[in-house]
């Protein structure tokens, strides 16, 4: 059983994420030409906030499930798990998509703030803050300049740590730690990087990133569970993403000292992120409701109730329901197809997760087609799978001379 494997990209491979990108490229121009103009100014700047809400829940989603597969990877780090170095480039190289990704949503964010149009953003029109008690009173942090340095040097921070624990990882490919303490320092670098990363994460994921891009939407309602929801819906999607490259490689001959034992893994992640995510929503949900709050229901009510109702109740139903029932078996997890199937379907259960974020408050009185909106994703994923790719190819598929390969290999559940 060979440990040095490289995954060459074949023609076809490259040719699906060149498509995928060419029709997510149309799709986008398609919707931004069709959202020009209205009869009305206030209708122009509704179709204008379409396109970019459109724009913002793509940029963001897959750019937050990237960068979930580096938490993956350095939670896994800092507990010295070994299990899972046998698919860990995989892990890696879908993080290298971070700056790439995160460039694109740079520049989507920053148009929405200072393009204009204040429709998604309520918050950026300095005139309506003044008159409003709510957005006045969160203006020290819900201002453009604030809004820019922090996701500036948020997108910066996860694609220059990403990018650091990447190396560390390589190192030992050309350079084996061979003394024992070697290995010690090897361990002890990979460590502090990790836990550099995961404070990082802590301060944004898991706190002011999704109050800024998502939340500040609504920017009248808040909620304290806000940011660990999105953290949730983003981590669990972004470990479907991992074992969708695990089984494809699997399937092309490749990454041999994988088994079933490590998708079973996968897939117990998955069934319990699945169960976490729906824990955050309920507990969010719940609260609300119980405390009889009438100004707190504004965010549920045009979701739960109003037009969006059907589309909050199909996610529902993807997210929670299906991997509960799907996953709760032993035998599902350790089976190819249904852990495929099932992974294609938490991605797909999430983005709408995030289309109901965003819609819902940008256009209150028409659900949009929302088939323009995942045309504009297929650029997105062929992205990812472009750059994951590439990736790939560059480095041996299993790291090697890594102290805990071993573990790996024998691995057993």
């Amino acid at each position: 059983m060979s440990t040095v494997e490289k995954f060459i990209p074949t023609k076809k491979y490259n040719t699906i994420a060149y498509a995928l990108m060419a029709i997510g490229l149309v799709a986008a121009i398609a919707l931004f030409i069709s959202t020009r103009g209205g009869a009305t100014p206030e209708e122009a700047k509704a179709n204008d906030a379409r396109f970019w809400a459109s724009m913002l829940q793509n940029s963001v989603f897959f750019l937050m499930i990237c960068n979930a597969a580096m938490f993956f990877f350095c939670a896994l780090t800092l507990a010295w798990g070994g299990w899972q170095i046998a698919f860990t480039r995989v892990t890696e190289a879908v993080t290298a998509a971070v700056p790439v990704l995160g460039v694109i949503a740079l520049v989507i964010l920053l148009s929405i703030v200072f393009g204009g149009n204040h429709t998604i953003y309520h918050w950026t029109d300095a005139a309506h803050v003044e008159h409003d008690p709510v957005l006045n009173h969160k203006k020290g942090f819900l201002n453009p300049t604030f809004f820019t340095v922090t996701t500036v040097l948020t997108i910066a921070l996860w694609s220059f740590l990403g990018w650091k624990m990447r190396q560390i990882s390589r190192s030992t490919d050309e350079n084996p730690p061979v003394t024992v303490e070697e290995k010690k320092k090897f361990s002890f670098n990979n460590t502090v990087a990790a836990a550099l990363y995961m404070i990082v994460f802590a301060l944004t994921v898991m706190s002011t990133i999704p109050w800024l891009w998502l939340m500040s939407i609504d920017a009248h309602w808040y909620s304290t569970m806000y940011s660990w929801y999105t953290f949730a819906s983003t981590f669990v999607t972004g470990i479907a993403l991992i074992t969708l490259f695990v089984i494809f490689l699997k399937n092309n001959g490749l990454l041999n000292i994988v088994n079933r034992e490590h998708i079973h893994d996968l897939g117990k992640f998955m069934f319990a992120i699945s169960i976490f995510s729906t824990y955050l929503w309920f507990s969010q949900f719940m609260l609300i409701w119980y405390a009889n709050i009438p100004e707190e229901t504004i965010y549920f009510k045009p979701r739960t109730e109003g037009i969006y109702s059907s589309l909050f109740w199909l996610m529902f139903l993807i997210n929670f329901v299906a991997p509960i029932l799907v996953f709760m078996s032993r035998d599902s997890k350790r089976n190819y197809t249904t852990v495929t199937i099932m992974s294609v379907l938490i991605i797909f259960g999430h983005w709408l997760d995030f289309y109901q974020m965003v819609f819902p408050a940008v256009s209150p009185n028409k659900v949009p087609f929302i088939l323009a909106d995942f045309g504009v994703a297929l650029f997105f994923v062929g992205i990812i799978m472009f750059i994951t790719g590439k990736t790939l190819s560059k480095y041996p598929l299993v790291a090697q001379n890594h102290p805990f390969v071993k573990e790996s290999v024998i691995h057993h559940t």
